[in-house]
């Protein structure tokens, strides 16, 4: 079924040095760009070099090659990601996002790396729909099993970006053939891939049913993020200085400010 599109979309996968979207970083990037009038996709790859807050290259772990096949080596030669940030949000402008698992990894991933890049973009304009979730609440299997079950083929080239991303735009179509539930309409489909309504990308601060900010972490789960504020400062500070996304930092500061 061709998708019923009112904007582009486009659908991603990305390949890491590793799961934390705090300290990893991309090595490989994978776009495939629909747009209303064409099921023709526009098919953009590209090799990434990973580099800390310094600037330094880093190493990609024996566990991430593992699984994505890309060394060291592979990557030497290929730019940083803040070298392709402008041009990258350029292809993607205006464009609603898809991918398997993207809400919860490849989308929080790729906003930290804008912010890193000092790139100004708001994602959070965008629907998102992860195919991941769909398949998950209709069969629940994994991408290359969906692609089996959806699609009738073995997925060849499984880990690898392109292949991923490419299986995950033809199984959202087979989905759509395959339910009849299933609206042809990317604001649908965004709000059921969605599994809670983050206002961070990483899930840190969602809004509850009265669509008030609150923690979804650690012991104030649940409790409104000005709440906890007021009744422990402390607690904004230790967020501050921890391990967590720049993009989470600024919603907690943006929550903060506005108590003032």
């Amino acid at each position: 079924m061709k998708l019923n599109l009112k904007n582009p979309i486009v659908f991603l996968d990305l390949e890491t040095t590793g799961i934390d979207v705090a300290t990893d970083r991309i090595v490989e990037i994978s776009l495939v760009k629909v747009m209303p009038d064409s099921e023709e996709p526009i098919v953009r790859t590209r090799r990434i070099r990973p580099v800390d807050d310094q600037g330094q290259t880093m190493h990609i772990p024996e566990e991430a090659t593992a699984v994505h096949h890309i060394t060291d080596a592979d990557v030497a030669d290929a730019p940083t990601f803040r070298q392709i940030a402008k041009s990258l949000a350029e292809h993607i402008k205006g464009c609603d996002l898809g991918g398997f698992n993207s809400n919860r990894f490849d989308i929080p991933m790729l906003a930290e790396e804008f912010l890193r890049a000092g790139v100004d973009i708001d994602l959070r304009k965008r629907k998102f729909v992860d195919v991941q979730t769909i398949f998950h609440k209709k069969e629940e299997r994994t991408l290359s099993a969906a692609y089996k079950f959806y699609c009738g083929q073995d997925l060849e080239g499984a880990h690898s970006a392109e292949a991923d991303t490419l299986a995950t735009y033809e199984v959202l179509k087979a989905q759509l053939d395959k339910y009849p539930d299933l609206e042809n309409d990317i604001n649908f489909l965004s709000e059921y891939s969605c599994r809670t309504r983050n206002v961070d990308y990483a899930g840190r601060i969602v809004l509850n049913d009265k669509d008030v900010e609150v923690f979804n972490f650690g012991k104030h789960r649940g409790v409104a993020v000005e709440e906890v504020f007021r009744k422990e400062p402390s607690y904004y500070d230790w967020i501050m200085n921890g391990n967590f996304t720049l993009d989470t930092k600024q919603v907690v500061s943006r929550i903060k400010t506005q108590m003032k």
